[in-house]
């Protein structure tokens, strides 16, 4: 039955890693080439990510640079941009793209750690549905397979890997809103 537990255990690492990945993407007033990972380009009637088209580079703290490996994808890497959730709005000089971060208000980075809080809310949500999920596993098992006891060491043992991965979460948004309201 610890077999059932891993499995348990897996899902829960697989929202503690999606909600660490949905973190890369909010920026925090410095450049992060990961805010760019949702956008997707026409490349010869494909969809492909920025990262499949050209080289991106951080030449400076604001800054994120994209270097095209063909010059005709340019505007279609603009207009890439501009339809995604970026927020930025990109300026060429016909060989690359540059995207320069304002430096955040306090306001917006007050809404940004709100947006961070949401998520993590979201994450343990997730967290504690795999746990009512494993918890109902355990107890149709209870018919037949494994005595109540065992069923009870099980829905303990799944309840401590709760409260770690939602500790985990904790630590997640906190240091995602510390990193945005470190000016």
């Amino acid at each position: 039955m610890k077999e059932q537990l891993v499995i348990y255990d897996d899902k829960m690492k697989k929202t503690i890693e999606h909600l660490a990945a949905d973190y890369q993407t909010i920026r925090a007033g410095r450049a992060n080439p990961h805010v760019l990972d949702r956008v997707m380009v026409d490349y010869y009637g494909t969809m492909t990510q920025i990262q499949g088209v050209g080289n991106i580079s951080v030449p400076e703290p604001r800054v994120i640079q994209i270097a095209p490996w063909e010059k005709k994808l340019i505007k279609d890497i603009e207009k890439a941009i501009m339809a995604s959730d970026v927020g930025i709005t990109p300026s060429n000089d016909g060989n690359v793209i540059r995207l320069v971060f304002p430096e955040l208000t306090e306001e917006r980075r007050k809404d940004l750690v709100k947006e961070v809080r949401k998520k993590g809310e979201e994450g343990k949500v997730a967290i504690r549905n795999i746990r009512r999920d494993g918890n109902d596993a355990f107890k149709k098992l209870s018919k037949t397979e494994i005595s109540e006891d065992e069923i009870k060491d099980l829905q303990d043992e799944l309840q401590k890997l709760t409260d770690k991965y939602i500790k985990d979460i904790d630590n997640l948004i906190e240091e995602k809103a510390k990193e945005i309201l470190t000016v």
